[in-house]
């Protein structure tokens, strides 16, 4: 008999037959499919390796996800893409290839993103099909259900390394040259406000994260995020915010912006948004512009330039202010753009480094500090130092003893 048959036939039996009114613990559920799997495995000869594979596999249906799980726990799989019960996409070491399991069912499946979407208390069906979640490792996960999603569920599932990145693992992975990475960590040190730009899977997040492990301990932080994924380490006055959605029981929304305007009653020394994609670029810039200095955001922007002018429409979707008003905002709050891309081979690069100078007539001015060469004609890629700093108030109050030639702005 066909093992999925036999394994499906299991698990039907398993759970027809589990008290599900009290909570059963991991070792009692795998205790009663190892004596089920042992019944079905002397009939069927199977070796030891098959029955551990099989109790392995109807373990993770029934208490995790399914076929997903062996993905999740694998360490190189950096996203795991789902298109309706038969389609399963992943990413490995920057390739993306198909995975041979799928899932036994468009039940199956739902049960799958109806446990994840559960454990964040939040919900996803035909009424509202999208959602954004997380897993307990704190992957990103985005839910997309029919009738939105034409050919099935659809779950992408975003992996972020078991221990955080740091600056030096990015700077061995040949992410930015240690030059760079000195220049950031004096930057945030002295409070300059940062903006982190950059396409899909550009390593934004990562990159805030990073950034974030050179904030003085003694600060109070405050981050916030659709789904919570920053991860600091060494700040013990830490507050994690997160949105809500609304619900069909009448649970009202707590938007971005929401948390953005509570988070300045609470004595924040910094606000770190995990990133802006609407309105809430208003309450961020005004963050920035009233106090809070050092704090830093993400957004999804083609180059530094480019996310000036999606910040501009961000703040036109909010307020209705003269365009010279925002850029005027957006100046006298951004102090440093950081663009990061992810090159054709998969790797994830700093290609600039820009101060934003101010607004000049008429437009928003860039200042290009570092900016990365890539390989081409026999030479090797290089980060080429393009400019220096041209306000330099922050940087010569906190370091009043650097001489000129470790100077940024030198």
């Amino acid at each position: 008999m066909e093992k999925q048959y036999l394994q499906e036939q299991i698990r039907s039996e398993l759970l027809g037959s589990m008290d599900l009114s009290r909570d059963l613990s991991d070792e009692e559920i795998r205790g009663r499919i190892r004596r089920k799997v042992m019944e079905s495995g002397r009939r069927e000869h199977w070796t030891i390796l098959e029955k551990q594979q099989m109790e392995r596999d109807i373990f993770d249906s029934i208490r995790r996800l399914d076929v997903l799980q062996e993905l999740v726990d694998d360490p190189e799989v950096s996203e795991i893409m789902v298109n309706g019960p038969g389609h399963i996409f992943l990413e490995k070491g920057g390739r993306v290839m198909r995975y041979q399991k799928t899932f036994s069912s468009p039940e199956k499946l739902l049960d799958v993103i109806q446990q994840i979407v559960a454990r964040c208390n939040r919900v996803v069906n035909e009424t509202m099909p999208i959602v954004d979640a997380r897993l307990e490792n704190g992957s990103r996960v985005n839910v997309v259900l029919p009738p939105v999603a034409i050919n099935g569920p659809i779950l992408t599932i975003r992996r972020f390394p078991d221990h955080p990145f740091t600056m030096d693992d990015l700077v061995a992975n040949g992410t930015l040259p240690e030059e760079i990475a000195d220049f950031l960590e004096k930057m945030v040190i002295c409070r300059e406000n940062i903006f982190v730009s950059g396409g899909t899977s550009s390593g934004k997040t990562t990159f805030l994260n990073v950034l974030g492990d050179f904030i003085p301990r003694n600060e109070r932080i405050i981050t916030i995020e659709d789904s919570a994924e920053l991860n600091l380490r060494n700040i013990p006055n830490l507050v994690r915010l997160e949105c809500r959605n609304a619900n069909l029981e009448g649970l009202a929304p707590v938007t971005i912006r929401d948390l953005i305007r509570t988070a300045l009653r609470e004595r924040p020394d910094r606000i770190l948004v995990g990133e802006v994609r609407s309105g809430e670029a208003v309450d961020m810039i005004s963050a920035m512009n009233t106090g809070h200095d050092g704090s830093l955001s993400t957004g999804h922007a083609n180059s530094c330039q480019d996310m000036l002018k999606r910040l501009e429409t961000m703040f036109l979707m909010a307020v209705d202010m003269p365009v010279d008003a925002i850029r005027r905002q957006i100046a006298a709050g951004i102090d440093l753009m950081v663009h990061l891309e992810r090159t054709g081979g998969g790797k994830r690069k700093l290609v600039s480094v820009e101060e934003l100078v101010g607004y000049q007539d008429g437009e928003l001015v860039l200042n290009p500090i570092y900016t990365y060469r890539p390989k081409e004609d026999g030479h090797a890629e290089y980060w080429e130092k393009a400019g220096c700093l041209v306000h330099t108030e922050k940087y010569r109050k906190c370091f009043p003893g650097e001489k000129t030639g470790t100077d940024p702005g030198g």
